[in-house]
């Protein structure tokens, strides 16, 4: 959000500043020249410079694409700490920066996406979960299952996991959510949060794929649909803080 505002603010600026020095002198260009005038302030030669440049930024990230690094291992082993990955904003209706108004309707998540969102507890705070809650939905999470209206989610255990250390053995689970293949990480363990709930109009439920290491909708409630920034389709750079070195295996893998 401040990143957003401040090239908000940057764009609004220097397109100003280009603007008024433009119709004060508009008489004295001629030919279209773009060159700068001996005497021309400084500040209106970089507003020139700057002022395309900010627009595209503010425009893709905006309206178009996001990128994001993940920060936490909550969706492991669909996304792992240092993954940077994109997130299409125009998924999910396009709005206007900063204020958050949306203009167009352009479709809302479906169950199995990989959503960002604005974290209802502190909206400066960017998370990522997994959808798998529509409104009017009942979820229920019993015994490590999750259950949507009553039935429950297509699972099988494919193996154990071999990655971060703390995680090395938990259940491997693949899930089938509306047509959406994906996997889980279970520990059978641990005790789970268990319960049941209905998804209230205009809100959505979440959950991270490492299941008993998520904060998640079973620990805070339901995430508004006003709160929705993305869906997360793309791992464009993955950075191994253990190795120091980029992993390119993760370059370019889809989201599922």
């Amino acid at each position: 959000m401040k990143l957003e505002l401040m090239l908000v603010i940057g764009t609004l600026l220097t397109g100003l500043v280009w603007l008024v020095h433009w119709l004060r002198y508009r008489g004295e260009e001629k030919g279209g020249g773009e060159a700068r005038r001996p005497g021309e302030p400084w500040y209106v030669e970089y507003s020139r410079s700057f002022f395309p440049v900010l627009l595209v930024v503010l425009v893709l990230r905006s309206f178009m694409l996001e990128p994001f690094r993940i920060p936490s291992g909550s969706m492991i082993p669909t996304l792992l700490v240092g993954d940077f990955i994109l997130v299409s904003k125009f998924s999910y209706g396009v709005r206007l920066p900063v204020i958050r108004t949306r203009l167009i309707e352009t479709g809302l998540p479906k169950r199995g996406e990989v959503a960002v969102f604005r974290y209802p507890g502190d909206p400066g705070e960017d998370y990522i979960k997994r959808v798998v809650g529509l409104p009017g939905d009942r979820i229920s999470y019993l015994d490590k299952v999750l259950y949507i209206n009553g039935e429950p989610v297509d699972r099988d255990v494919v193996g154990r996991y071999a990655g971060e250390n703390h995680l090395q053995g938990l259940a491997i689970v693949e899930e089938v959510l509306d047509g959406r293949r994906y996997r889980t990480l279970v520990d059978t363990q641990r005790p789970g949060i268990e319960g049941e709930t209905r998804v209230p109009p205009g809100h959505y439920f979440v959950l991270g794929d490492n299941r008993d290491h998520s904060n998640d909708s079973r620990f805070w409630g339901f995430v508004p649909e006003d709160n929705l920034v993305g869906r997360a389709f793309l791992i464009w750079m993955h950075w191994d803080a253990r190795t120091k070195r980029v992993d390119f295996d993760r370059i370019g893998n889809a989201i599922e």
